[in-house]
């Protein structure tokens, strides 16, 4: 049993954490008196005042839907703020001719510009290090070594849960905490698809991690508004008749008055 309470092996498994329909349904999640329960922390407690925030997104939306709250809150704090856009998130359509990979590599950069100013934030630096969309745990390696660099002693990282279900999410997640480790760094993961296959008090997910972290009206707003922006994510795709990615019950479970993270 490994440290987030997920047995290694079922961690492996397809059929483990399946993201397929409509998935748990928001009704669900807040009648759940466990959701309520999840201990408080504040924006301040997990990332102390002299830390370095480096949020790293294994696409480019990822970082508003995970934590998009917690950014309008830590830059009111004076947080020194860093994303790190693992992918260019040019895999999200395969076989479209209206998202062909290459349009995509432009868009979603522009988009993830967009939603990131639609925050508020008035200082946030942005790196993309371009690695393959739905291939991140064939190059972990580089992601390793592309991190390592950026890495200081006084950062913060937030990322992707390492259980979350989308394998570029847990690769993501398997890098970033190999590197907390070793460099003796706070790491703060972020469920994001655990929220579509996980059902209340599913015993896959690691609950005595997680903490509750409340979300203002303002800024809850910025973030829906925020989302709207990756519209290659949020809308249908004409040319193969596929439902949007990002679906409005993903969306729903997301923009809640709370943002939850494993500590």
């Amino acid at each position: 049993m490994s440290a987030d309470g997920i047995n290694p092996d079922a961690a492996l498994a397809a059929d483990d954490r399946r993201i397929l329909g409509t998935g748990t349904a928001l009704d669900e999640w807040n009648q759940w008196p466990g959701l309520a329960a999840l201990p408080r922390v504040d924006a301040e407690t997990v990332a102390p005042a002299g830390a370095r925030i480096v949020v790293v997104a294994p696409h480019p939306d990822d970082e508003i839907l995970g934590c998009g709250a917690l950014l309008q809150q830590w830059s009111a704090l004076g947080r020194e703020l860093l994303v790190v856009s693992v992918t260019d998130g040019t895999g999200s359509h395969p076989g479209s001719s209206a998202w062909p990979e290459e349009r995509l590599g432009q868009i979603r950069a522009e988009e993830s510009r967009r939603a990131l100013s639609r925050l508020g934030i008035q200082r946030l630096d942005v790196i993309r290090l371009h690695l393959t969309d739905t291939r991140v745990g064939e190059e972990t390696h580089e992601l390793a070594y592309r991190l390592h660099q950026l890495l200081r002693a006084d950062d913060v990282i937030v990322t992707t849960w390492r259980g979350d279900g989308h394998p570029d999410h847990e690769a993501t997640g398997r890098v970033c905490a190999r590197l907390a480790e070793d460099r003796k760094l706070a790491l703060i993961e972020l469920p994001i698809w655990m929220w579509h296959w996980a059902e209340p008090g599913d015993s896959r997910v690691p609950w005595h991690r997680a903490r509750r972290i409340a979300v203002g009206t303002p800024e809850l707003a910025r973030k829906r508004t925020a989302m709207i922006e990756h519209a290659s994510q949020c809308e249908a795709d004409p040319s193969t008749g596929r439902p949007a990615v990002l679906s409005s019950h993903t969306l729903a479970r997301l923009m809640q008055d709370h943002e939850v993270v494993l500590l």
